[in-house]
């Protein structure tokens, strides 16, 4: 590979769709824009222009766009992976960063084309790898895919302690080959203080926020929320996505089109959060929810599925948020209403917070990719001293 760099321009070559809505694509904007101010060469590969997470691209980042074919975006996957392999050969990265499950067919394609010239890889487990909701056929299917991707990527990555014996499982892998980073889903300054923002009127305010597809199965929260709502209490979905049309006939056929409003894409959803009553995660599956970790923040009362092995760690077994079952209305009804009689611990909440910034766990990860990339050593030695790290307590201490 490269020759030895000074350790501070570490060459990062990332790849995303798009600038469309989404928790793993933004985070990983916002990835690449902090390794860029802290120094590195990073060059982010985009399938198309298109979508209003362009907002949070850095100036610090190069960004190099495939040609425009409007047909591709059927198979984006597939047309990604020219453009991709042909970027690597041109700019000679040190580590190809995939940004999570999603994106692992280009990661595997690129590697089967490039062979021994292709970077190292390291891949982020944005999702549990534990799919209860496939057939037996599709599972089986799915774990032979898994083992696949082990055979050619170098290093995965999870987003919290519990997911490590859930990867090193699934991928059968050594444990040296899995790390873990914790998610960085927010920033520092994300972080909120003072009292929330109790929104306006009588009722209760519940909030879901992802996109509208069947992962995060709104239809559950829907019904859960139509189970019990008063004449006053509101539900408001934030995202976009396929299933907004069967949604928005079912909010018709319960009769709750007056309570339940799918609001689309929020750029920021902090107010929101806010002013919310009660944030409600109805998903099938997650790896860490960056959602999740926003409503810690704003310290708005959580209610979330027990989708995914980090789920009962990051809530704090239940003293920070009510988890039930996946699929189950009336339990998620039940606990919408009792958490509101909760007490609330909103500095462990915005604690828990804090471990899943960007100036954290972007330090991390940088110290894990030189050492993929068989680099020196970065100019610091932890997380606390990266120039991230460094710059967020500055800011904070000058707030």
């Amino acid at each position: 590979m490269n020759a030895l760099k000074p350790s501070r321009s570490l060459a990062i070559m990332t790849f995303l769709h798009s600038f469309q809505p989404g928790g793993v694509e933004r985070v990983a904007l916002r990835l690449a824009g902090a390794w860029a101010e802290a120094g590195c060469e990073v060059v982010t590969v985009m399938g198309r222009r298109d979508g209003p997470l362009a907002a949070e691209a850095s100036d610090a980042v190069r960004y190099l766009f495939a040609p425009r074919f409007p047909p591709a975006v059927a198979f984006e996957s597939v047309w990604m992976v020219p453009y991709l392999t042909a970027a690597i050969l041109r700019e000679n990265p040190d580590v190809l960063f995939c940004a999570g499950n999603t994106y692992a067919i280009v990661a595997v394609l690129v590697r089967l084309l490039l062979g021994r010239r292709c970077p190292p890889i390291v891949c982020k487990i944005s999702n549990s790898l534990d799919r209860k909701d496939f057939s037996p056929w599709m599972g089986a299917l799915y774990r032979l895919w898994l083992r696949i991707q082990a055979l050619h990527i170098q290093r995965f990555v999870g987003l919290a302690e519990p997911m490590r014996p859930e990867m090193i499982a699934a991928l059968d892998l050594p444990p040296e080959r899995v790390a873990i980073v914790e998610d960085p889903a927010i920033r520092q300054a994300d972080i909120a203080s003072g009292e929330r923002t109790r929104a306006p009127g009588d009722g209760r305010l519940f909030l879901g926020v992802g996109r509208l597809n069947p992962q995060k199965d709104f239809g559950l929260l829907i019904r859960a929320f139509a189970s019990f709502a008063g004449a006053r209490d509101r539900l408001v979905i934030l995202g976009e996505g396929p299933e907004r049309g069967r949604l928005t006939e079912l909010i018709q056929t319960l009769g709750v089109a007056d309570r339940v409003e799918l609001v689309g894409h929020v750029p920021d959803t902090s107010d929101w959060l806010r002013r919310a009553d009660v944030f409600v995660l109805s998903s099938r599956y997650e790896g860490v929810p960056a959602v999740v970790i926003e409503a810690l923040a704003a310290g708005t009362p959580i209610v979330a599925t027990d989708c995914c092995v980090s789920m009962a760690e990051l809530l704090d077994h239940g003293r920070l948020g009510d988890l039930t079952p996946p699929g189950d209305v009336e339990a998620l009804a039940g606990a919408m209403q009792r958490i509101l009689r909760w007490p609330r611990d909103v500095a462990a909440m915005r604690a828990q917070a804090a471990r899943f910034t960007i100036e954290r766990s972007g330090a991390a990860y940088l110290d894990l990719m030189a050492g993929v990339a068989g680099r020196a050593a970065l100019p610091w030695t932890s997380a606390e001293q990266s120039p991230m790290t460094t710059r967020a307590t500055e800011a904070t201490a000058e707030a």
